[in-house]
């Protein structure tokens, strides 16, 4: 075994403080914990665990372009369900996770898409009934049962929700020869028929700048880009029944992500609500507020939060906030999906400003601890990420409850990452780059994420379908030929195994982290930084006590030595995880030796 593998295998072992770290018990009352306080696990539900194979075709008979079920295809339902998922509720518990946040289970569009290239709805955000469960995945008698079971345990239970846009019901009469591409308000004004030579319609409509009940009386005709028609048989295809009228929806073709369309065009061809709509809000408003009073449930994760006009925002989120207080959820976590692919907390902040949203998903986290871990860039862009937490409304203390994140169900998953990142590199290597990244999401400030199956080391070959892998066997070819990290095994079998390296690391550090307020609540830092791979170091206080613990991070391939700034009262330390000094140099100063790809947790004594 040559020097750098022993390195980094001894760098990656739990050490014995780590491994005796016992079990937090949840507060008597799981109410009482704040969100900064969560572990949260984000899974969906069709690739989980099938409970009940009687569900698995929706009660819809046929082919699967009927019912949406193959479980060898990747892009539609595999079978997993809500009884499935209440079973293995041990397994998430055992993983340190304190809330489980699945994808959307409202009832979807069992199948949609161009001929030749349709997919199911598993993933659950081609929503017709914002009522009910997707029978694919069970009832809603199973839906409190499971809820009713995680709340036993002391866990919460977050929802996936949509308001940007429902199932792709409504089409468009015009065809043009590149389909239906967005047409934008100054050339198909709401004031004329199929653009400005159009025959006049909606007088008096005085655009959606008006957001009064009585001037949306006055649109009465939706066709003022495209001419909207709903096809024979689905009338009544969605629930409510106000969501089938066309005068809902924004029907201005599919949208290019760039100015007006991002908020009035449709998602891929989903059908755009127009959410400006006083009818709309009260809808919505009425939709989710009924699945906290029915089955009391702790939080939102609102998907595409940012193609929806800020002023929804403004009166959605205060209503939801109160139907869970008037329900007796004093901590309610609301987080918005504020999607970019570059490392723009500005852009994500802005949405918590403007739009009212108390948190967002941190891709701004995930893009610098991403490549961080992967040696592709310095670490300061770690201590860019902690500078730019001012930026949020409510400033550094509310980037606390940003739930952070390193890889997800559209973009990837972090392991398929580091080998983009590394190409060829070994196994050993790659299971210490994902250790160090689920560290240092562990124990960095936010809300940590995991995504269902990194525990196991499943990597997947891409984003979106190839990132949605079985935890059951798999009958997959996509999935079953990609090797997974830590492990021999193959998605071709049941994956729940707590022996798996990264679970056992991912369960010790989230106990870890809920022993240790600093690691919840404290304020950050930043001690130490380099514009290339190495060193990363960062103070985080007890909010009561005020005492320190150091974090110290190596992202680099060599063993470094490091005199690192602490606060003058720091004076000697225990290792909570990593390799620790036991003494301050002198007052505000102390010596730190790290291995290879590794991390240390180190808290001051009183």
């Amino acid at each position: 075994m040559n020097r750098l593998l022993a390195a980094l295998l001894a760098a990656c072992a739990i050490t014995p403080a780590m491994a005796q770290t016992a079990p937090v018990p949840a507060p008597a009352d799981y109410r009482a914990r704040t969100p900064e306080q969560e572990v949260i696990y984000f899974v969906l539900p069709d690739r989980f665990a099938n409970g009940d194979p009687k569900n698995d075709r929706g009660g819809i008979k046929g082919d699967r372009l009927k019912t949406g079920f193959d479980p060898a295809a990747k892009g539609f339902f595999h079978g997993g369900d809500l009884k499935g998922l209440t079973a293995r509720l041990d397994y998430i518990q055992g993983l340190g996770a304190t809330t489980v946040w699945f994808a959307p289970i409202f009832r979807n569009k069992p199948v949609q898409g161009p001929p030749g290239q349709e997919s199911a709805g598993y993933h659950g955000y081609w929503i017709t009934d914002f009522t009910s469960v997707d029978p694919h995945l069970g009832s809603n008698a199973e839906f409190k049962a499971f809820v009713d079971a995680a709340h036993a345990r002391g866990m919460k239970v977050y929802m996936d929700i949509v308001v940007n846009h429902t199932a792709d019901v409504i089409q468009y009469r015009e065809v043009t020869r590149d389909g239906y591409p967005y047409r934008g308000k100054a050339d198909y004004p709401f004031s004329r028929r199929g653009g400005v030579g159009g025959a006049p319609i909606n007088p008096g409509f005085a655009g959606d700048g008006d957001a009064s009940a009585a001037n949306w009386a006055k649109l009465t005709d939706p066709s003022f880009a495209y001419t909207p028609c709903v096809p024979k048989g689905e009338e009544k295809a969605k629930t409510p029944a106000w969501l089938n009228d066309p005068i809902y929806y924004h029907n201005r073709g599919n949208s290019n992500w760039k100015g007006e369309s991002a908020l009035y065009g449709d998602f891929v061809g989903l059908d755009d609500v127009a959410t400006e709509h006083p009818r709309v809000v009260a809808g919505m408003i009425e939709i989710y507020g009924d699945w906290i009073d029915k089955y009391g449930v702790d939080g939102f994760r609102i998907d595409t939060a940012k193609h929806v006009n800020p002023e929804f925002w403004r009166q959605f989120v205060p209503a939801m906030l109160a139907r869970a207080k008037a329900r007796g959820i004093p901590n309610f976590h609301i987080f918005g999906e504020v999607a970019t692919g570059d490392f723009d907390p500005a852009l994500q902040a802005a949405w918590t400003r403007n739009a009212g949203l108390p948190s967002n998903l941190d891709f701004a986290f995930a893009r610098a601890a991403v490549e961080a871990a992967a040696g592709k860039s310095g670490t300061e862009i770690l201590a860019r990420l902690l500078d730019d937490d001012v930026l949020y409304e409510g400033g550094k203390a509310a980037a606390l409850r940003l739930p952070t994140f390193l890889g997800n169900h559209d973009a990837g998953r972090f392991a398929m990452f580091l080998k983009q990142m590394n190409p060829g590199i070994r196994p050993e290597d790659l299971l210490a780059r994902d250790k160090l990244g689920h560290a240092i999401m562990l124990t960095m400030r936010g809300v940590p994420v995991i995504y269902y199956g990194d525990e196991q080391g499943f990597a997947g070959h891409g984003g979106d379908q190839l990132a949605r892998q079985d935890m059951f066997a798999s009958k997959v070819p996509e999935y079953n030929d990609e090797a997974l990290v830590g492990t021999t095994s193959t998605t071709a079998q049941a994956n729940f195994n707590p022996a798996h390296p990264l679970y056992r690391f991912i369960a010790d550090l989230a106990r870890l982290r809920r022993a240790t307020p600093a690691l919840t609540g404290g304020a950050s830092t930043v001690r130490a930084m380099s514009e290339k791979p190495g060193l990363f170091a960062v103070s985080r206080f007890d909010p009561v006590t005020g005492r320190e613990v150091l974090l110290a991070y190596n992202t680099g391939t060599t063993p470094l030595t490091n005199r690192i700034a602490i606060d003058p009262a720091s004076l000697a330390f225990t290792a909570l995880a990593g390799q620790c000094p036991q003494v301050a140099d002198a007052p505000g100063s102390v010596t730190v030796t790290l291995p290879p790809l590794s991390f240390a947790v180190c808290a001051a004594k009183e």
